[in-house]
């Protein structure tokens, strides 16, 4: 899939080694290799790269979970999890983030039939909270002290239709 001067793609094993540089760059939550790897084997689909200038500049990896939906009460659903999503500075405001999160949502709903999707980000992250509400995504809920240096996070998520 293309964009704006990149082009997205599935995660490959030997993709791993620039994502954890990514993933340093750009947040303070990192991952051991194992983390990335055993996503990776289980959710394939929701790995997702993006390319640009011969290399990776971003990516999101997500994991497919059954929980309690996050717009219909105590009924269950399954929910993809944006577990990590992060683009080079160089590379912002090229439409990068949302094309992995599209695709991301689209393989969770095609591959693993999942019907929502959710995220947790910094109350500081004014430009994630506002691409995100952009996307149609909603505050869903406060989640306080969530971060290790004790920042709260915004749970937001939306349900996933076959408009993405």
């Amino acid at each position: 899939m293309e964009g704006d001067g990149f082009r997205i793609r599935g995660f490959r094993s030997d993709d791993l080694d620039r994502v954890m540089d990514i993933n340093v760059e750009c947040l303070p939550e990192n991952y051991s290799k194992f983390f990335y790897r055993d996503l990776y084997r289980r959710f394939p689909e929701t790995f997702i790269v993006a390319e640009a200038d011969g290399g990776i500049q971003g990516y999101i990896m997500c994991r497919v979970e059954r929980g309690l939906s996050k717009f219909k009460g105590l009924r269950t659903a399954r929910l993809c999890h944006v577990v990590s999503i992060a683009v080079r500075e160089p590379y912002r405001r090229r439409g990068m983030a949302t094309a992995v999160l599209r695709a991301a949502m689209r393989n969770g709903r095609e591959s693993y039939d999942a019907s929502e999707c959710y995220l947790e980000v910094r109350v500081s992250n004014e430009p994630a909270l506002d691409l995100y509400a952009v996307l149609g995504f909603s505050r869903v809920k406060r989640n306080y002290g969530y971060y290790m240096d004790g920042e709260d996070a915004w749970s937001m998520a939306i349900p996933i239709d076959e408009s993405v």
